[in-house]
């Protein structure tokens, strides 16, 4: 294992997937303050429905567990999600004027469901490895956006509209759970990877990547 760990090689492998991910035109309008509002909106509100499927990898992902301890990370996380962060994705919607109610009726865009049912599904058909291997471009990659965006001298933060959005993700507490979960995959590669494993499992990441640079083109196209 290098230094970086099992995220580090995974990044490596996918490194033109991810720039394209991390520096996506939704990401640089953020860091602008230019992003229509539209755009953002349609972002938010399929964010909340791609919460609750996240939510459901997690209980998955305690199901897989075959410690302990991974099931109660996994029971963490999934807690997290259900009774904190929706809660606090549901307030900040509401200064957009979304109520809680209007995003849960919303369709799911197709770039929500590519997203949410590949994790899912890398998670039933493989093991805890795959599903977190699959997880990582969302849960680290916010958080590599959020300290990026945040120290970027060229970030506009006085009058920017998204700064809050950067500043939750940059934050401590966003931070360290980015933190936790490159951790944990190191947990889970030290337990269950072998050298054997790496080829497919950067294939899991550099799709899951890709899907999530389609997650902001999607708020970018307003697209269904």
């Amino acid at each position: 294992m290098s230094a970086g760990g099992l995220f580090t090689r995974l990044k490596a492998a996918s490194a033109d997937d991810w720039r394209a991910y991390v520096e996506h035109d939704f990401v640089r309008a953020l860091a602008a303050g230019t992003l229509a509002d539209a755009s953002f909106r349609h972002y938010l509100g399929q964010d909340y429905l791609f919460l609750i499927h996240f939510a459901r990898a997690y209980a998955l992902a305690a199901f897989k567990a075959e410690g302990i301890e991974d099931m109660r990370a996994a029971s963490r996380t999934l807690a997290a999600l259900l009774d904190t962060e929706m809660g606090l994705h549901v307030t900040y919607c509401a200064r957009w004027g979304m109520t809680e109610a209007e995003m849960a009726a919303l369709p799911e865009a197709r770039a929500t469901m590519a997203y949410t049912r590949y994790v899912l599904e890398r998670g039933l058909a493989g093991d805890a490895l795959d599903l977190s291997v699959a997880l990582a471009p969302c849960v680290v990659g916010y958080g590599e956006i959020g300290a990026r965006l945040a120290a970027d001298p060229a970030t506009r933060l006085a009058g920017n509209p998204y700064r809050e959005w950067i500043e939750m993700y940059a934050g401590a507490e966003y931070q360290e759970v980015a933190a936790a979960a490159r951790r944990q995959l190191d947990r889970l590669w030290a337990a269950r990877g072998a050298e054997a494993r790496l080829g497919p499992l950067a294939a899991t990441f550099r799709r899951a990547t890709r899907l999530e640079a389609d997650f902001w083109q999607m708020g970018l196209d307003l697209s269904d």
